[in-house]
Order: structure tokens, then sequence, then C-alpha cells
């Protein structure tokens, strides 16, 4: 029977083939010629450290993680984890992508529950250097491990996959969310409060209305709740949370009154605006506090010209007009609103798409503006909108030829963002138009249904039901 290959075994067999000798080698690593010795020879041997390893590893002109396998066993030398040498090698391995690696030794370690909390340590760790993505196979690993569901670290560690796994793919939104929404109530205050906005904001631009009022009225509930106490407590213990505190406030009644606009309750949100047109009172505003509230004030001015022109008054367009010109980050929500108005009572607005045709063209290139206070997932689905309903305009004028032209940018925008539902739509409305397309309008159109196809080819078969992140 062979004997099994070992780490040491792989190093020896590789210095006969070369004809190496300690000292040449030692010469070629950059590691002393006994500390080598001890790392082969010694008794009991000398472990190896992962830098060694990578150094051995370049000498022998191996690609880098040649030697991985086999230093799995080396992290658990006499059958017991060493963590001078699993830390590093795990912070290694998710460094260069070498997640079965990863998988062996968490594997191993949790033969023993009692790591769990060092797991934890590590991935709060990572996350704090803002290693984001390196963190979530051990926070993935407190999840499936942990033995006490309502401990605070599992809620955590839901927090924490939930906030990094949030992309600009609907459908990798939406399972992020579902991951997360049974710990919500579970994790410490100023993850709650950002928990509840972040899911607020996802469940809006998933276009589902009712959830996003369920969590921004959780939200404005919560903070509701902490404005008071801190107001008792005079002591007003600083929360760690990713914004000032006015922030998720104010963002309870602007989420909420944004999501009865998109139900056609304009009435209903006006009454929400009030909640946050003026939020001076706030104490311990601060510098940045300050800055949130004049957004806040400008963007209740904006929502109740929006309400106002949805409603179709048109006589507030002049105004309005004026507010986006001043006001450049508001112009792609602003004419988004101007023109789902037309559609729906049936007003001209050429000329004012005249009037920011320079804005139109750069809303075609670059969504990121320098200048946006709007994250940048946000605009894109914003811009999708944007794009269907001016298609809708355009062909309600007979403008064959820009209709077409908006439903492309709308199908690359909804292909991007993965959002089937618009994609399916605009893909009927341009075959039902194809024949008033030009002949680079369906080459266009052509390049993009190959995208589809070359993208569907490239996921993998799934057969379960559920796969976590």
């Amino acid at each position: 029977m062979e004997n099994a290959t070992t780490i040491r075994s792989e190093i020896e067999k590789e210095l006969k083939l070369g004809g190496y000798t300690f000292n040449s080698f030692g010469q070629a690593t950059g590691l002393n010629r006994g500390i080598f010795s001890a790392m082969l020879n010694g008794n009991p041997p000398k472990p190896i450290s992962v830098r060694q390893m990578d150094l051995i590893t370049k000498a022998f002109n191996y690609p880098e993680g040649w030697l991985y396998d086999l230093y799995v066993d080396e992290c658990f030398y006499d059958g017991r984890p060493h963590w001078k040498r699993v830390k590093p090698f795990l912070i290694r391995c998710v460094e260069v992508g070498n997640l079965r690696c990863v998988e062996k030794v968490l594997s191993r370690l949790m033969e023993d529950l009692n790591h769990i909390p060092t797991i934890f340590a590590l991935a709060e760790e990572l996350y704090e250097e803002g290693k984001l993505k390196e963190a979530i196979p051990f926070y993935e690993c407190v999840i499936e491990n942990e033995k006490y569901q309502h401990s605070e670290r599992l809620a955590v560690s839901h927090y924490r996959i939930f906030s990094i796994s949030v992309s600009e793919s609907m459908e990798k939104n939406l399972e992020a969310a579902l991951r997360f929404v049974p710990f919500r109530n579970r994790v410490p205050l100023e993850y709650h409060l950002d928990g509840l906005l972040k899911l607020s904001n996802l469940y809006f631009n998933l276009r589902q209305w009712k959830e996003t009022e369920r969590y921004a009225d959780e939200l404005r509930a919560l903070a509701t709740i902490v404005c008071k106490s801190r107001e008792t407590n005079k002591k007003n213990v600083t929360l760690k949370t990713e914004r000032h505190l006015v922030v998720y406030y104010g963002q309870g009644y602007l989420i909420k009154g944004n999501a009865l606009e998109k139900q056609e309750k304009y009435e209903e949100a006006m009454k929400y605006i009030s909640g946050y047109a003026d939020l001076s009172w706030f104490e311990n505003l601060g510098e940045i506090g300050q800055k949130e509230v004049q957004k806040f004030t400008l963007w209740a001015n904006a929502n109740q010209l929006n309400l106002k022109i949805l409603m179709g008054d048109t006589g507030s367009l002049p105004i309005y007009i004026q507010f986006l010109k001043n006001n450049p980050p508001e112009i792609l929500l602003g004419l988004l609103t101007i023109v789902e108005s037309a559609n729906k009572h049936g007003f001209l607005i050429e000329n004012i798409l005249q009037q920011f045709s320079r804005e139109l063209n750069s809303f075609n290139d670059e969504l990121s503006m320098e200048t946006s206070y709007y994250e940048q997932s946000f605009s894109y689905h914003t811009y999708a909108d944007f794009c269907y309903q001016l298609t809708i305009y355009m062909f309600n004028s007979h403008s064959y030829e820009n209709g077409i032209y908006y439903v492309l940018k709308c199908l690359r925008k909804c292909l991007q963002i993965n959002n089937k539902e618009k994609f399916m739509i605009c893909t009927a409305i341009f075959g039902k138009f194809r024949a008033q397309a030009t002949k680079d309008q369906i080459s266009e159109y052509e390049s993009i249904m190959e995208e589809v196809l070359i993208s569907a080819s490239k996921k993998p078969e799934v057969h379960s039901n559920y796969r976590a992140f």
C-alpha cells in the first residue's frame, strides 16, 4: 500500500527532481536553510506557514495554490486545529478564490461546534476590513452550524450576508431579502434600522409595494421609538448606524409616500410629505444631519410637485421644470414623472424633452453622475422605467423610430438589472413595431437577443428549489 501524499512528501519529491540541496533551495526561496531543514526533517517537523508554502510553490514554478489541498492537513497537524495556521490559510484561500479548501477547513472545524464564535469573529474582522465577499463563506458557516437559533450571532450573520449580497440583479435581491426577513427583529438596534431601510428600498426597486409599505412602516415606527428614547435618556448612547438617525426617520415617511404614489394613491401619498418636509427640529443633527435635512426638504418639494403632475395638474409644469433645472440630480426622476403623466392624461411634452435634450443624451451613456445622491442601482431601475414610458409616448405620437430607439434602450437596461417582466413586455412591443425599425435597430435587437442566449447558456442547471448565496 502506497504512503499517502503529504505536503512534505510532495516538496521532497520536487527537490529530488530538481536536483536541489537544502542550501540551494533555501537561496531560491529566500528561506533560511536551517528552517527549511527543520520543516522536512525535524522531529516533530517544524510547521510550514502559508507564506512559506507560497514561496516554495513559486520557487518550483508551480501555479499559486499548488499545495493548498495538502496544506489542509497542516492546519490540523496532530489532529487539532492550529489557529495560527488556520486563520492565515483561510484568508489566503478566499483572497485567491479557492473556496474548495475553505470548505474543507471549515468542515473539519465544525466537528467541534465550539469553534463557531471564532469563525464568526473572523467573518466580522474581514467585514470591518472591507473584505465583504471574502467574509460570506464564514457567515454562511455560522448560519449552517449555529445551534442556538435565537442567538444574536446567527441574526447578525444573516444581516451581513443580506447587506453584502444586495446587487443590481432583482432575482438575487429578492433571495437576499427572503433570507434576512425572519431575523430582522433579532439583530442589534443599529442593524435593525439599517436592515429595515435596505429592505424598504429593495422592495421598492422590486415593485412590491405592499412589502415596501410594510418595512417603511416598521422603519418609521422604530426610528420614532429611538428618537423618543433619546429625548428621555440624556446620556444619548451613540448608535453605530451606517447613516445619521434622521435618515431612518425621514426615509420611513418618504418611502411610504413613494410606494403609495406608485399605486396611484396620490392623495394618501401627499399626506406623508409633511413627515419629512421639515426635520430641522431633530436633535444633534451636526453638519451631516443638516445636509440630510436639506435633502429631505428638497425631496418634499419635488414629491409634492410630482404628485400634482401625476394628477394631471399641467399648470404646475413650468414650476416643476424650473425646479429640475435647479436640481440636476432630480432630472431623471422628474422627467419620468412628466412622461408618465403625459401618457396618462394625454398632453404633449416635445418642448419639455427638447429643453432637456443634453441630459437625455447623458442618461443614455452614464447614469452615475457625480452630483447624484441616488444609488446607482436605483438610477438603473428609474432609467428602465423612463425608457419604457418614453417608448409608450413615442408610439402614441406615431414617432416609431424614436419609439423603437427607447424600447431598445429599455431592453438593454432590463437585461442588465434582470427585470424579466419588463424585458418580456418590451420584446413584445418591438415585435409589434418591428416593421417600422431601421436595419441598424433590427441589428441592435438581434444583438440583445444574442446576449440573452449567451447568458442563458452560461447559467448552471439548478436541481433544488433553494440555494443559499
